[in-house]
């Protein structure tokens, strides 16, 4: 095996970051906090089973500000990756390769996910589908 010097791939430092290798590397990591707010909701779960005084207990965590924070987070991730997965699902479809459908496609997720976000929030405030 030779050692000699080859070439490296050129990295993050070489590349002007674009739309796409940005939204890639937020899937990533939106998967990550997914993952990691799911642990929550399992905690949430299983204090619910053990009792009211467990429950109680997740309850305040949930409801501090911190605990709400997270949440807030929490949802962004579940509707960038919801959004950004239905585009990858159309790209696996052979959809949207254009560079003006690649750009609109991903505005188009950021979009969705503020637009998602916000539904959720305002109907988990009872602004809206409360019925009266």
């Amino acid at each position: 095996m030779s050692t000699g010097k080859r070439p490296l791939s050129p990295h993050l430092q070489v590349y002007r970051p674009q739309i796409t290798s940005v939204l890639s590397i937020l899937h990533r990591f939106t998967g990550i906090v997914l993952a990691v707010g799911t642990l929550h909701l399992v905690y949430w779960i299983v204090a619910a089973a053990q009792g009211p005084e467990s429950f109680a207990a997740a309850q305040a965590f949930t409801a501090s500000w911190l605990g709400r924070f997270l949440l807030f987070g929490w949802t962004v991730a579940l509707f960038y990756h919801l959004a950004n997965g239905i585009r990858h699902l159309l790209w696996d479809a052979g959809l949207g390769f254009e560079l003006r459908q690649v750009t609109l496609g991903g505005i188009g997720v950021l979009v969705a996910t503020g637009v998602l976000t916000l539904l959720a929030w305002m109907a988990g405030y009872g602004f809206i589908g409360s019925g009266s």
